[in-house]
């Protein structure tokens, strides 16, 4: 499982021209799943993101998570995530799971996440043709892989 986390000062996704949902400060985390990904991925993600000292303190220095900030996040899934580029000039998409293992991880994901933060989360939809804006505050961008040791 992989995540791309973005601190924004807002972010929206709109789908087929109506606004799905919307965020102030906090973070907007695209999700890619692929087919070697298990529920424990996405706890150990969920966690670390909630934990993640992204926010500046008094000082100005990161040291800070979206909780005490009293942040929000916005969970998008994104497939292109698994983009393999090795060979040739077309990205090839194999690695990225189907949507029948990838829909119940994406939404567990989202509930652990939920539940570290103790609040709701925004999404976009699964599948979706979605137009995601953004203002990125920094800019901060982190990118995550359960496959890789944190």
């Amino acid at each position: 499982m992989r995540i791309l986390i973005q601190r924004v000062k807002e972010a929206s996704v709109t789908i087929k021209g109506r606004l799905k949902s919307q965020i102030g400060g906090g973070l907007l985390v695209f999700v890619g799943i692929e087919d070697a990904d298990e529920e424990d991925d996405s706890c150990r993600l969920a966690s670390k993101l909630v934990k993640m000292r992204l926010f500046n303190d008094e000082n100005g220095v990161m040291n800070l998570p979206v909780t005490q900030v009293d942040g929000e996040i916005m969970i998008i899934s994104q497939f292109t995530l698994h983009a393999q580029t090795q060979k040739g000039n077309r990205p090839s998409y194999i690695k990225a799971a189907r949507p029948e293992k990838a829909i119940p991880l994406y939404r567990h994901f989202c509930q652990e996440t939920e539940k570290h933060l103790k609040k709701q989360v925004e999404t976009g939809e699964f599948g979706a043709d979605m137009q995601v804006q953004l203002i990125n505050d920094g800019p901060v961008t982190i990118w995550m892989d359960s496959k890789v040791p944190f």
